[in-house]
């Protein structure tokens, strides 16, 4: 199972983020407020930057909008997290 241990703010909407795997890669998430309309209030950059780990730990902002970490972990790494590798 793939999680975060931790979020960085770069700038922009840019996250540089550690995956339980050791591996750390960086996000640009200018696209996720367009794409998607529960992040509507991410449009804002001071909010964008509000991002925190919740207990799963994943990616969440104060609105309720939350990201999943293989989600995160794909667009970092540019590949899929592969669950046989977790077992």
């Amino acid at each position: 199972m793939i999680y975060l241990k931790k979020a960085t703010y770069l700038s922009d909407y840019k996250i540089e983020i550690t995956f339980n795997t050791g591996e750390v890669g960086i996000v640009d998430l200018s696209d996720v407020p367009q794409l998607c309309e529960a992040a509507q209030p991410l449009k804002n950059l001071e909010t964008f930057k509000q991002f925190y780990l919740d207990e799963w730990p994943t990616l969440v902002w104060p609105c309720g909008f939350d990201l999943a970490p293989e989600m995160l972990y794909q667009r970092a790494m540019g590949k899929d997290h592969s669950w046989k590798q977790a077992c």
